[in-house]
């Protein structure tokens, strides 16, 4: 499959930093504070650092970034947390736990204005809605899942291991969506040759055109009202079940952080994660399995849904380890997964549109999660969260706008992967470069370098 390269990335990063710990943990260390859904392994101890919001060229300069940021992450679909992170310690002043903490508020507040305007365009090419509901049930629960586990290990991790395993899979997904966007390009390339020729032979004929509809332009003609097309989009069955699996797993974290360390109930309540994901997940699998067998039994050879992978029990299971792999690895490197989820879309065959639509729609999820636990634990000053999220929440909707109306024109949906494999390449530059600087200096400052146990360290 086309996911090779991407998965055997993860594997390797991730097995790198697995090994590393097997080999090298260490029981004795600085015990740092308790951790938190989706928190930051890059979070320092120290006390927290708030400046005042007031104008001045910090403020201007946080303004630009986080719009321009927002804006890119939201239409490639990886939210820009690692470009929000740095932003905020770097010019604002932020500590790092706290900028962690408004990162997620402006990753929740584009993806949130992002997946309204989605919301509001109808499918390039077929009568579905925009967002694919049976890859967000297929992929959240386990995503979900994942970052927990990672952020549980990003305490053992010192720092910088994690910044290690950032710069390789950061680099190694930005360049694995380069090479898709380059193969969709020309695909486009020879499909817009197709049409212009089409186009000169079949004059003044209503001969439909047959070209693969999935690199049709972005926008087709709409014939329905909006209203009609937002109630068209919306599935609410499918939506009350993404809800319900993000309060299960909300107050999960909140009764989990309430109970002793390592004691029996904090195991207890840590295992119940996986039979809720691990339900919703096997659900979704069956159906898509059993729609699958049957589309192939009457010799209807349609995807079941936007990717174009045969349901097998060999390929769920795969999109199962992808899901739990790519969480886990978000979570030790303080991300909620988007990096992971939009190019791994990608490469089972999700068109660029459907495919930012629905890593956006999964963020939503996920970053609300720990926006509303970071609120609940105080770690971010509410004027600066909420008009960092108001200028986020302008930069999703006009960032969307303006790069749909760009594809439109040009009839380019492969701008969408370029944006996405940018916004990647900008995270692995200004998280690895912070990252070496401050491992720099923990060295000469002989800080502690090594491993921690995972029950003294939490």
């Amino acid at each position: 499959m086309a996911t090779r390269g991407l998965v055997f990335c993860l594997l390797s990063g991730f097995s790198l930093a697995v090994l590393s710990a097997i080999l090298f943990a260490e029981q004795n260390g600085p015990n740092p504070s308790k951790s938190t859904l989706l928190s930051s392994p890059y979070m320092s101890t120290t006390e927290k650092v708030w400046p005042k919001l007031e104008l001045n060229w910090r403020i201007v300069l946080a303004t630009v970034i986080g719009f321009l940021g927002s804006a890119c992450g939201t239409v490639g679909g990886v939210g820009g947390g690692g470009i929000f992170v740095p932003m905020l310690t770097l010019i604002v002043g932020f500590d790092t736990k706290s900028a962690a903490a408004i990162s997620k508020c402006m990753i929740m507040g584009a993806s949130a204005s992002s997946v309204w305007y989605n919301l509001r365009v109808p499918h390039p090419s077929k009568e579905v809605p925009i967002i694919d509901y049976d890859l967000a049930l297929l992929f959240q629960p386990m995503l979900m899942l994942g970052i927990t586990i990672g952020v549980s290990l990003s305490v053992v991790f010192p720092y910088w291991l994690i910044t290690v395993l950032i710069i390789i899979l950061f680099l190694g997904t930005s360049s694995r969506s380069v090479f898709k966007g380059v193969e969709i390009w020309k695909e486009e390339t020879i499909l817009k040759k197709e049409l212009a020729k089409q186009q000169e032979t079949v004059v003044n004929s209503s001969v439909e055109l047959l070209i693969d509809a999935e690199y049709e332009p972005l926008i087709a003609k709409e014939q329905k009202s909006e209203f009609q097309i937002i109630c068209f989009n919306l599935n609410w069955r499918r939506l009350l079940v993404l809800l319900l699996v993000w309060v299960s797993f909300l107050l999960l974290q909140i009764l989990k952080n309430d109970v002793a360390v390592c004691s029996a109930w904090y195991w207890v309540l840590f295992c119940l994660q996986f039979p809720i994901a691990l339900a919703v997940f096997g659900y979704e699998a069956v159906k898509l399995y059993k729609e699958h067998k049957k589309r192939i039994s009457t010799g209807n050879t349609e995807s079941v849904c936007e990717a174009s992978i045969e349901w097998t029990p060999m390929h769920i299971a795969f999109c199962a380890l992808c899901g739990i792999l790519g969480g886990t690895v978000g979570g030790l490197l303080g991300s909620g997964g988007g990096f992971i989820l939009g190019p791994l879309l990608l490469e089972i065959g999700v068109i660029p549109q459907v495919a930012s639509a629905t890593a956006t729609f999964v963020m939503l999820f996920s970053s609300s999660l720990s926006v509303v636990e970071f609120y609940l634990l105080k770690r971010f000053p509410i004027p600066y969260a909420l008009y960092l999220m108001a200028v986020s929440v302008l930069a999703g909707f006009w960032g969307q706008f303006f790069v749909r109306k760009l594809i439109t024109i040009l009839g380019r949906a492969s701008l969408i992967v370029f944006i996405l494999s940018g916004v990647i390449f900008a995270s692995a530059l200004t998280m690895g470069v912070v990252g070496i600087e401050n491992s720099i200096a923990m060295i000469k400052n002989q800080e502690f370098m090594g491993f921690l146990g995972f029950c003294s360290s939490q």
